[in-house]
C-alpha cells in the first residue's frame, strides 16, 4: 500500500509500539510526525526515517496538544498511542495514581483525537491504541483498565459522529506486548513474587491462547490496514490483537 502525500502523527512515537508505527507508516510513504514528552528518543526516531519530524508535547496538557498540531500542520492520520501503566492492589490505589492513569491513558487520547479531528478537513483516520484491558478486567490495574475502557467508549461514540464524513475512528486493543513497558511489568512481578523471568512472563502470556507476547509490528499492520483501500466501513471498532484472548 502507498500513503504518499499523507501525514500521520503518532503520540508516544519515540519508543515501543509508537516507534514501530512510525517506521511502518514511513515505510508506506507517509510523512511522519512523532511526539512525546522526551525529546531525545523522538529525535533519534525522526532522524532514522525519511520525511519525519519530532515534536515534544505532553498529551495530558490541552495547550501542549494544541501547539503540537499547530506545529505539525494538517494531519490525515492521527494515532493516539501515548500511555502508561502502573499496578497496585485496588485497596492501595490512591487518588494520585488514579488521576495519573486517567490523564495519560484517557484524557491524553481525548485531547489528541479532538484536536486531530478539528484540523482534519477531508479524508482522515483517527486511531487509538487501547488494550485488551479496555475489553476485560485484569487484577491490580483497575485504574489503567478503567481508562482503556473509557478509550473504547470514546471511540465508539466518536465513530457515530464522524460516520457521514470520510473519516473513521477505531481502537486497537493488543494484549501484552513485546515492549519495554511489558519488561517493566515482568521485573515488577519478579520482585514481588521472587520468581524468575520465565515464570513472570508466563503469568502475562497465560491469558493468550497462543501463549506469547504480541509483537509491535502486528499492531502496526492493523493500523496500516485501517488506512488502506477497503477500510472505509471499519468504524467504531475495538480490534483485539491478542491471539484469541477476547
Amino acid at each position: 500500500m502507498s500513503l504518499d502525500g499523507k501525514r500521520v502523527l503518532v503520540t508516544g512515537g519515540g519508543t515501543g509500539v509508537g516507534a514501530d508505527l512510525a517506521r511502518a507508516f514511513a515505510g508506506a510513504g507517509a510523512h511522519v510526525v512523532v511526539s512525546g514528552r522526551r525529546l531525545e528518543p523522538l529525535q533519534r526516531m525522526a532522524g532514522a526515517l525519511p520525511r519525519a519530524r519530532a515534536i515534544q508535547a505532553d498529551v495530558t496538557d490541552e495547550e501542549s496538544v494544541r501547539a503540537m498540531f499547530a506545529e505539525a500542520g494538517p494531519c490525515d492520520i492521527v494515532i493516539a498511542n501515548a500511555g502508561t501503566s502502573d499496578s497496585a492492589p485496588f485497596h492501595r490505589v490512591d487518588l494520585a495514581h488514579w488521576n495519573a492513569m486517567l490523564a495519560a491513558n484517557l484524557t491524553g487520547t481525548f485531547l489528541t483525537l479532538r484536536e486531530g479531528l478539528i484540523q482534519m478537513k477531508g479524508w482522515g483516520r483517527l486511531i487509538a491504541v487501547a488494550s485488551t484491558a479496555g475489553l476485560k478486567g485484569y487484577r491490580y490495574v483497575a485504574p489503567y483498565a478503567a481508562a482503556k475502557h473509557g478509550v473504547v467508549g470514546l471511540i465508539r461514540s466518536l465513530a457515530l459522529e464522524v460516520a457521514r464524513r470520510p473519516v473513521t475512528a477505531n481502537a486497537l486493543c493488543p494484549g501484552f506486548l513485546d515492549t519495554g513497558m511489558t519488561e517493566r511489568s515482568i521485573a515488577n512481578i519478579m520482585q514481588k513474587t521472587g520468581g524468575d523471568r520465565a515464570q513472570a512472563l508466563a503469568a502475562l502470556t497465560g491469558g493468550n491462547p497462543q501463549a506469547r507476547l504480541i509483537q509491535p509490528a502486528e499492531v502496526s499492520a492493523v493500523a496500516l490496514w485501517l488506512c488502506g483501500a477497503g477500510s472505509d466501513s471499519i468504524n467504531g471498532q475495538a480490534i483485539a490483537i491478542a491471539g484469541g484472548e477476547i
